[in-house]
């Protein structure tokens, strides 16, 4: 892939269901660490390992409050219009030809992610598209497969290349610890325990939440 002095641009994908805390924080850091020019959410339409998901309306709606007014982030809803299941290669192409073949692009996921990566749609083809980044997380064990580890020792490199080339490295970034996950604020919220949940939701999602029932158990009924 071409060179380049640009900074980089991240691209943070998930399903959101709902954005917390967790999420926020990753973006925090990986913008920081990674000097990056941009950070773009791109929300998972159907997330073809996950069963039955909020619509993607409303977990849009949520980013879209939580993201509200911060500077050099924005979302980009692509997936979540697109027909059919969400492979993040395809995603990639398509920010890719429109970027250019000198923009840096960098996925960035978490440690967890990045553990089942050889169980992604095409997965060998990322990196010929982007860098990917990853942070660990509370909880995430710290083993991988044989085959993961020597596929990350062999394309670990520095922030300082995010720059130098479009794509092709893997990058480790700190992230500030946040011990919370979308199933388990989903599972406050279905009990009913707000305050739980507040700990880790802004104020207007978790508004927006109550507002519109999510995650009750009468939701979708």
């Amino acid at each position: 892939m071409s060179t380049s002095a640009a900074a980089p641009i991240g691209l943070l994908g998930g399903s959101f269901d709902p954005v917390h805390a967790g999420h926020l924080q990753l973006a925090r850091d990986a913008q920081k660490a990674l000097g990056l020019a941009e950070l773009i959410f791109v929300p998972a339409g159907r997330p073809w390992q996950k069963g039955v998901i909020t619509p993607a309306a409303d977990r849009v709606r949520m980013l879209e409050l939580a993201v509200h007014a911060k500077p050099h982030w924005r979302i980009d809803t692509r997936e979540t219009e697109r027909s059919g299941p969400s492979y993040t290669v395809d995603t990639l192409k398509q920010f890719r030809a429109e970027s250019g073949p000198q923009q840096s692009l960098v996925w960035i996921l978490g440690f967890d992610q990045l553990r089942q990566l050889a169980t992604w749609h095409r997965w060998q083809e990322l990196t010929d598209l982007a860098h990917l980044a990853f942070a660990r997380r509370c909880g995430t064990p710290d083993d991988l497969e044989p085959a993961m580890s020597r596929y990350i020792a062999q394309r670990l490199g520095t922030v300082a290349d995010l720059r130098r080339c479009a794509a092709g490295t893997l990058v480790e970034f700190p992230m500030l610890p946040v011990d919370c996950s979308a199933t388990g604020i989903r599972r406050w919220l279905a009990a009913g325990d707000h305050a739980q949940a507040s700990r880790f939701l802004t104020t207007p999602v978790l508004d927006y939440i109550r507002t519109h029932q999510l995650y009750t158990p009468f939701h979708g009924k």
